[in-house]
């Protein structure tokens, strides 16, 4: 895959270029001052490699003709084909023309009926491989070598039916235009979730028929020289999705967030958001598994800059409920939000002690999945509340102590109801109210905005 070539540059360090040491386990990453890495898979999955200097290059390929004439363009594989036919045509129509000029068809008893030149010869030609035999030109027992050649014909024009009609629907089954409907987003994002330093990137499909046994892995992309001065342009270092506890395989029906937890096996364990704003580096995402209607395999890739990568961000949320059934929004699918809380240490140097759980996020969050849904008449089901006044028992009210919020990680309840944030603060405490979740995506969650007011 690819069609544009990387520069030199890009790969071979110049006298300008210096050895700056970015703690990635030891690794030495070079740098130019003034010098962007090329992207080495575009974002549309396309590899950005060109290849040189290759020996024998059509002598390979010629070698496994299918695959070539398979992975070719339309308009290649079609020119082609239109040739083969012709110049097989135009070969055995100059065969039989030979045959009938040196036998004296056009004076005696012909070999081949009713041919009174090249012309008449390649139409025989035509109607003999496409078998479609009008009657009137026709070989005769006069000749056998005529017959072989008919024999011949036929054989070659079954072969070539054969392999276009064998090419061009491997060409139309190929899984590769899946992709058209699969998408990662434009971003990743790199926020705290369960406490951890997470990068985070979203996946959706956007028809109904599923991905099957789909799952998804990441690598890190960057240069660096070894302790020997070895320089290695494109060094892969794999990103831990979820191999060993099985989040890797996705049932993929809506959009998913895939998350890399930043720990201390992570190539990112010692990047901080300074570095991360002056750093040089690539992740290649890629999903990959069976297109439900052909069980044929599909890999769909994309990659992130390091200038695409948004610290202390999240997404929005694109899932909400509406009555019986759960809808979709992909207008917000690359949309992402800032946390104000999100500390800019790394995750070596963040501790759990270092890090408080902030409800600004989830407010926001709230916000948007309110935006989201459509309002109800009722939060409430009318045949379990009869009256306002029992109504009106339902709801109740409880306190919290903002201090003691941040480091305690119960979850704010009342009875067996989520609550939620009313932005009404006095003396340090905020107002929750009982409310029916919009979408369970946080502890504290509410449906409707007229139940605020």
């Amino acid at each position: 895959c690819g069609s544009i070539a990387l520069r030199t540059s890009a790969i071979v360090p110049s006298t300008t270029e210096q050895g700056v040491m970015n703690n990635y386990n030891g690794k030495v990453l070079t740098r130019g001052s003034n010098q962007v890495r090329s992207r080495f898979v575009k974002k549309n999955g396309q590899c950005n490699v060109v290849f040189t200097n290759m020996e024998e290059k059509g002598q390979r390929f010629l070698a496994d003709i299918f695959t070539t004439c398979v992975d070719i363009r339309w308009r290649y594989l079609l020119a082609v084909f239109c040739t083969s036919f012709l110049v097989s045509w135009l070969f055995f129509g100059l065969i039989f023309y030979t045959v009938a000029l040196a036998h004296g068809d056009f004076e005696e008893m012909p070999c081949i009926l009713h041919v009174q030149g090249f012309i008449g010869a390649l139409l025989f030609s035509m109607e003999t491989q496409t078998t479609i035999g009008y009657g009137w030109r026709c070989v005769t027992e006069e000749c056998p070598v005529a017959v072989i050649t008919v024999v011949i014909q036929s054989i070659v024009g079954c072969i070539i039916d054969s392999f276009m009609i064998g090419t061009i629907m491997a060409k139309m089954a190929r899984p590769k235009k899946r992709n058209q409907t699969l998408m990662f987003s434009k971003n990743a994002v790199i926020a705290l979730r369960d406490g951890k330093l997470c990068l985070m990137w979203r996946v959706g499909n956007l028809r109904k028929s599923h991905i099957v046994e789909a799952h998804v892995r990441a690598q890190l992309i960057r240069s660096y020289v070894t302790a020997e001065g070895e320089f290695i342009p494109l060094e892969q270092m794999d990103l831990n999705v979820g191999y060993d506890e099985g989040t890797d395989r996705l049932f993929l029906v809506s959009p998913l967030v895939i998350v890399h937890e930043i720990d201390k096996d992570s190539p990112l364990y010692t990047l901080s958001r300074a570095d991360l704003e002056a750093d040089d580096f690539e992740v290649v995402v890629i999903l990959e598994g069976m297109v439900e209607a052909t069980a044929m395999t599909t890999q769909f890739r994309s990659s992130y800059l390091s200038r695409e990568i948004f610290w202390g961000h999240r997404f929005e949320p694109v899932i909400y409920e509406d009555r019986d059934r759960y809808k979709v929004d992909y207008a917000r699918f690359h949309k992402t939000y800032e946390v104000p809380s999100m500390p800019h240490l790394s995750a070596k140097e963040a501790t759990k002690d270092l890090i408080p759980m902030s409800l600004n996020a989830f407010c926001y969050e709230n916000e948007v999945a309110l935006s989201c849904g459509e309002e109800e008449d009722d939060i409430f089901d009318s045949s379990q509340i009869v009256g306002k006044e029992r109504a009106e028992e339902r709801r109740t009210s409880v306190s919290v102590d903002f201090q003691n919020m941040f480091h305690d990680n119960s979850t704010v309840t009342s009875g067996s109801h989520n609550v939620m944030c009313v932005l009404d603060m006095d003396n340090n405490q905020m107002e929750f109210d009982i409310l029916q979740t919009a979408i369970p995506l946080d502890p504290v969650t509410y449906k409707s905005e007229q139940e605020i007011q």
